[in-house]
């Protein structure tokens, strides 16, 4: 039975770490550590079954030819490998963490900001990440809310996001798709956001809960093109909302607040078959009814309004 390892993120080994473990196939992305072209790959392995996925692509005409990959990428790709094996991938690494230290130092100036960095071994997505934490209440924006600035505003980051856990958030940078001098455009950008953003002397309290959202909830969402009826299953203690949202296809774990009549709920059903599907519901809540803008991070916003379930109707 063949066996082939996606190994889309991952760096290239020479001799092939895989291959020499028994993998028929290793298929890697064009972009990422290989910064090569995005549009195109590299399949390596078994030569008649790479001559037959070569057969089964574009240009020939078949399944595949909907998905057509240029002459110049192509070309692209076999120069990415060739600069791969003639990198200095030591004195490259090193530069990234100079980099990364560059925007520590920045950062570290905003009171109450302190920052972490860590070095990973593995094979998928090898660079070394800095983690910038702070207190939200204290420096008056969150972790979610400064990666969404940072993404929207010129110039535009792209960060993997950012986290709020309790008053703690916090944001990662990595450098390994960074030119050089962009460190200094990063660490000014977020150094500007964090020590001119609303300061709070002490922590607000909760607004206390409007009303009680526990229950079944019918949510009709409008997407770009379409719209669909999802079902949230809330359980409320205090201002914390905890349950399950049914969508489409697949059920998955929620958890959000209420304060006063402003709500959130959030649930994420990580990656399978390919998908990674994160929803964040922002609204108001109005007697039995909800609505608002719903983030889906990749995947754009939506609007939802939300009914309590009428068990009399069925």
């Amino acid at each position: 039975m063949p066996v082939l390892v996606d190994a889309a993120a991952e760096i290239l080994t020479v001799p092939n770490v895989h291959l020499e473990n028994g993998a028929t196939l290793v298929a890697y992305s064009g972009g990422k550590c290989i910064r090569g072209p995005q549009s195109a790959g590299l399949l390596l392995g078994r030569k008649d079954l790479v001559r037959a996925a070569w057969v089964h692509s574009a240009p020939h005409h078949g399944f595949s030819r909907s998905m057509k990959v240029g002459k110049e990428e192509a070309v692209g790709m076999l120069m990415a490998v060739e600069m791969w094996v003639k990198r200095d991938h030591k004195a490259e690494w090193n530069r990234w963490m100079s980099w990364l230290d560059s925007i520590a130092a920045q950062v570290s100036r905003v009171e109450g900001v302190t920052t972490a960095m860590t070095q990973t071994t593995e094979l998928s997505n090898r660079t070394p990440s800095l983690t910038i934490r702070w207190d939200r209440r204290r420096l008056g924006i969150g972790g979610a809310d400064l990666a969404r600035h940072l993404l929207d505003t010129e110039p535009r980051i792209a960060t993997p996001g950012g986290r709020d856990r309790g008053d703690e958030a916090s944001i990662s940078i990595t450098p390994y798709q960074m030119a050089s001098g962009e460190e200094k455009i990063v660490a000014e950008k977020i150094y500007a956001a964090l020590s001119h953003a609303p300061r709070q002397t002490a922590p607000a309290r909760a607004t206390a809960p409007a009303s009680d959202v526990s229950g079944q909830w019918d949510v009709q969402i409008e997407y770009l093109a379409s719209a669909s009826t999802h079902t949230l299953h809330l359980t409320q203690s205090g201002n914390r909302l905890e349950g399950s949202h049914q969508g489409d296809f697949v059920s998955r774990d929620l958890s959000g607040t209420i304060e006063g009549n402003a709500v959130q709920i959030a649930s994420s059903y990580t990656e399978r078959h390919g998908d990674a599907l994160s929803f964040r519901f922002t609204g108001t809540v109005n007697g039995d009814a909800m609505s608002g803008t719903l983030d889906m991070g990749e995947y754009l916003t939506a609007k939802w309004t939300a009914k309590k379930h009428d068990y009399r109707r069925g």
